[in-house]
């Protein structure tokens, strides 16, 4: 491991846009690597609350300029998130200081280990990295221009991390907001339902690589300081490589929930943070499910879960969602009355066919649930509360679009919000089978419903995946509303031979028309939306309805095990239906 670098990169400080700002602070890790961060706080002797990060997207390369097709989008979507600053050291995903200085906080930005101007060894949230986190926020209380007081906030990766060491309990972290951040490595980031997700293997080499610690002269450089945001070594291809995981290598080999995947998932009985957890209902393939989780098994005592929609950068930068955080962080970090004490524990953005409805609930999931079983009926390919009385076996190829079964015409408008599972009975021709399944709504006209959702500009309303050998439950971590398996061993099917699955449907949220029908689709590979695919600028994945969260490495669905014929079974005993959380009016 190539750890060059600190030697030449040297800390500077001025005065800047009102801010006193300190470049490249060095921060000693507990195993003596220097990790430097970026400090932007009010000039003068004050001492004020921390706002922290530790990410790998470069701290020196801004927003419009590494991640310029979302900036656009954003900003004009939403004009006010560029109004107020001059928006030059706004980084991706990351609070923006001239938004946050004046209002008495400091911030301070660290690459982390083998990323930007911090050297080292690339090892995603990795125990490693989470130390380097812990020892982030010791350093940082103990500045003399600091309160003592540490808070997290950040998008996705900085939420994560944020989970994590929340679990070693740091003595001066205060609250985190975890923003649209995965928590279960296994269940919400790589492998969804034991199916191995792609996007690791498209995220690292154009989020992360791109500004690896020594690439050097090869990399971006700063807009604002001039300096190479991947630090002043160029190193060779060669040792690059030797100083980063290999993800997808990493993945491949780790096809269980083992002890790896443990080491970089939170364990929710020592996460005790006073803590708001905000969540994307179009966040399917990465993490809703993690905020939603987060929320309801976590041991803090001072908890608050909210829930909106659109991209998964938006809400975050918007008017909303930074009154929100402020609202916040105000109140745990500086004891300001900010009005969180009325803050309901839950508040979502209720989602419509065309709107979002703001509501405060005091539980997820809601205590006045109706949870309502809808039937899979295979001679009309319907659903309906009412079983089906017929035995029948539908086939479908294993690797094709499958089977959709549909409600007749809502008489009255039904909410759709909560944890969503299914029952299946299912066999294979072969001794595997990846089941996805997909929830749908349609217009009366025959037009599907979808949603601009985190990564994609036409989400479905819900999604999840099972791989049938993975089918074994944990009884005592599974509910009705959300199966817990284990994927601590391998179940091969028997050809012909219909096993029970019980499979986990990502939380969700949908008010449907009187009118309109819900849908459940069984596939055998991940949803496309039929049509056109549109095309954003500088999104280098296609659009066809999940993003960049696809399930098609070869070598995890080898066609000789997962490309036969599949079979939904019905029967006295087989009676397969999607559990609904039927949500009536307050």
């Amino acid at each position: 491991m190539a750890l060059q670098g600190n030697a030449r990169v040297e800390e500077k400080t001025e005065i800047r846009d009102g801010m006193y700002v300190q470049w490249d602070a060095p921060i000693t890790a507990s195993d003596g690597i220097l990790l430097r961060a970026d400090v932007f706080r009010p000039p003068g002797d004050g001492r004020y609350p921390v706002i922290l990060t530790y990410g790998p997207y470069g701290k020196g390369l801004a927003f419009q300029e590494g991640n310029k097709a979302a900036w656009e989008i954003l900003t004009r979507l939403h004009p006010e998130v560029a109004q107020g600053s001059s928006n030059k050291y706004q980084v991706f995903e990351l609070v923006d200081p001239e938004k946050w200085v004046p209002a008495g906080y400091a911030l301070v930005r660290v690459d982390s280990r083998g990323t930007g101007r911090s050297p080292g060894y690339i090892d995603f949230w990795s125990p490693r990295e989470t130390q380097d986190l812990y020892d982030c926020i010791e350093w940082s209380a103990a500045q003399p221009w600091c309160n003592g007081k540490v808070g997290l906030n950040g998008i996705s990766y900085f939420a994560m991390n944020a989970w994590q060491v929340a679990c070693l309990e740091p003595p001066h972290l205060t609250a985190i907001c975890a923003w649209e951040g995965a928590s279960d490595f296994y269940r919400d980031t790589t492998r969804h339902g034991g199916i191995m997700s792609m996007f690791l293997s498209t995220w690292a080499p154009r989020a992360v690589l791109r500004v690896q610690h020594g690439l050097g002269e090869r990399g971006p450089r700063s807009a604002v300081t001039g300096e190479q945001v991947a630090g002043p070594p160029t190193l060779p291809e060669e040792e690059l490589a030797k100083n980063r995981i290999d993800i997808e290598a990493w993945i491949l080999a780790h096809p269980f929930d083992d002890a790896a995947y443990r080491a970089r998932s939170p364990e929710w009985n020592k996460v005790k943070v006073p803590l708001l957890s905000a969540a994307n209902w179009g966040g399917m393939g990465l993490h809703p499910r993690g905020n939603f989780d987060g929320y309801v098994h976590s041991a803090s005592r001072q908890k608050w879960l909210e829930a909106h929609g659109g991209a998964h950068w938006e809400h975050f930068y918007t008017a909303y969602g930074e009154k929100l955080q402020k609202k916040f962080f105000g109140h745990f970090l500086k004891g300001e009355r900010t009005g969180w004490e009325e803050q309901p524990p839950v508040l979502l953005q209720v989602r419509h066919v065309d709107r979002f409805v703001e509501r405060s609930e005091n539980e997820w999931p809601l205590a006045r649930t109706r949870w309502t079983k809808f039937y899979l009926h295979p001679g009309n390919s319907s659903l309906a509360t009412e079983p089906p009385a017929a035995s029948a076996k539908l086939d479908y190829e294993a690797l094709g679009d499958g089977l959709l079964f549909l409600t007749p015409p809502l008489e009255k408008e039904v909410e759709v919000t909560g944890p969503v599972a299914a029952k299946l009975f299912v066999s294979s021709n072969t001794r595997d089978a990846d089941v996805f399944l997909v929830l749908r709504v349609f217009a009366p006209d025959g037009r599907e419903i979808t949603f601009r959702g985190s990564n994609d500009p036409r989400t479905p309303v819900g999604i999840g995946w099972l791989r049938a050998s993975h089918r074994k439950l944990d009884p005592q971590r599974s509910r009705p509303y959300q199966p817990y398996h284990t994927h601590d061993e391998a179940q091969p099917l028997t050809p012909g031979e219909p096993v029970e699955l019980d499979v986990e449907i990502w939380p969700t949220c949908i008010v449907v028309p009187a009118g309109y029908r819900v849908g459940l689709a069984v596939r055998g590979r991940d949803f496309e939306h039929p049509g056109p695919q549109p095309s954003i600028p500088g999104v280098p994945y296609s659009l066809t309805g999940v993003g960049p969260f696809l399930h098609t490495h070869p070598k995890d669905r080898p066609p000789e095990i997962f490309g036969g014929t599949n079979s939904l079974h019905f029967d006295a005993q087989r009676k397969p239906y999607v559990l609904l959380p039927v949500i009536p009016p307050k």
